[in-house]
Order: C-alpha cells, then structure tokens, then sequence
C-alpha cells in the first residue's frame, strides 16, 4: 500500500462460514453515515474454516469469473479504457511484469464475496481494494479500503501487523500470520455485506470491521486516511489491484454478489 445518506443496519443472521441469511431493511443509500453501529465479528478472528467446507461449485449459483486464467475483459486501468500493458496473461495468472499503474474493474460493486489466489516474489507487495471512485482524483486507496497483499518477512510493513499481509492496511491487523512463503500461492476471501467487511486467508479468518462504526471511525481518524473523505464511504466501487512496482499474480479470481 503506498503511502447522499444511508440508512444504519445491525448485522443479519449469518452461517458459519460468513454467509447471510435472509435480507432486512433496506440497503444501504449513497454514502455510509457518520454514525453507524461498533465492529462486529462474525466469530473469533483467527477461526479456520471447518474441514469439508464446500468449496466455490458446491455453494450454488452467483459466481463468476472475473480472471478465469485467459480474458481481461473484466479490467481496465485506472482512469483508463484499456488494460495497462505491465498488466499480463503469464502462465495462467493476471501478473504485473512492468510499469502499468493500479487496474480496476470494469463493473463496479456493492455487497459481495471476493475469492483469489495471489502470489509475490521476495519483499513483494501490492493490494485488493474495493468501494474504488474514479471520483475527486488521488489514487485508489483514496477511496478504498484495502486488503494487504505482501511477503511479510522480506517487507518494512510485515513487521507491524497493522500493515502485514491480510490486514485492512493501517487500521485492522490479522489475527494471524497464515502467509506462505515467497512464491507460493495463497487463497483469501473479502466479504463486504452492507459496512460489515471480513478478511479471509488460507481457510483463516484474519478480522471482521464495520464500514462507519464508532471503532472503525476512531481508527481512521488517528490515521493517514482521516483528510480523505471519500475513505470507505462509497457504497457501490470498483475493486482494484496494485501496482506497488513490485511483481504480482492473481488466479482464480471469482465474485458473487450477494442479493
């Protein structure tokens, strides 16, 4: 990571692997309110998902593929039409080779489950975000919160774990170090589900946060984000990759969004 009004919602009954159960009031209107319920968690940060937990084609219908190992349609560049060229099909992974700048997707979302695979060499590191506008210049973390993508022993930021890989960067660090090591591929999940996000790694749950809550506010107020007013308040975004000028891949990237 380089350096109009809603209306509030408690939390909606969930299964155990984060999932909700039936919708209740209306959603969320615009931008996310000053004043919204504490963080909540969906269960104790750190729980691995139980043993036979189905995998993506056994949970039924919704998903899609927006890198399935060949097409890009689904990304763009930043503020741009195209894919950026150090943006690359390599062996069957979205990859960053070059100089190419942050990639967003071309549709935008709201609530939904994000899966991936990403991968970095020694010292790498790039980032997931989403609730990205293309609004009001600055860069992507602007607006989006982010999920840390990094080789936590070979970077400065692995050494605090509110910058280490898995964190929301800067405001909510992992339970715990679940990384594999450089080269290695790692699974992770990102669920946003109207302000109520969790962060998900190698079958472990990292951290849940409440977008707008007492907890979440406090946080970004004692941080670099507090002059940025867009900072997690745009409901419906783009979800982007990094280009923290460091080699990256991405796989298996699939997304439901959720009703």
């Amino acid at each position: 990571m380089k350096n109009p009004t809603s209306t509030t919602h408690g939390p909606r009954p969930r299964a155990a692997d984060g999932r909700r159960g039936g919708r209740g009031a209306g959603r969320l209107a615009g931008i996310l309110p000053p004043l919204l319920l504490l963080a909540v968690g969906a269960g104790p940060a750190g729980a691995q998902t139980p043993a036979g937990a189905p995998d993506v084609t056994e949970e039924g219908g919704g998903w899609r593929a927006l890198f399935d190992g060949t097409s890009t349609a689904a990304w763009r560049g930043f503020r741009s039409a195209a894919l950026p060229d150090g943006w690359q099909v390599v062996d069957g992974a979205l990859a960053r080779v070059g100089d190419g700048g942050d990639v967003v997707t071309v549709d935008r979302f709201e609530n939904f489950e994000l899966r991936f695979e990403w991968q970095v060499e020694e010292g790498g590191n790039s980032g997931v975000f989403f609730g990205v506008t293309e609004e009001g210049g600055g860069p992507v973390w602007h607006s989006g919160p982010e999920f840390q993508i990094l080789h936590n022993e070979g970077h400065p930021d692995g050494r605090d774990p509110v910058t280490s890989a898995g964190s929301n960067f800067a405001l909510h660090p992992p339970a715990a170090d679940v990384t594999r090591p450089a080269g290695e591929w790692n699974t992770s999940r990102l669920i946003v589900d109207e302000g109520r996000v969790e962060h998900w790694m190698n079958g472990v749950h990292l951290l849940t946060y409440r977008l707008g809550g007492a907890d979440w506010r406090a946080r970004v107020a004692a941080s670099k984000f507090a002059a940025l007013p867009r900072y997690g308040r745009v409901r419906r975004g783009h979800l982007a990759l990094q280009d923290h000028g460091d080699p990256v891949r991405f796989r298996n990237v699939l997304i439901r969004e959720l009703d």
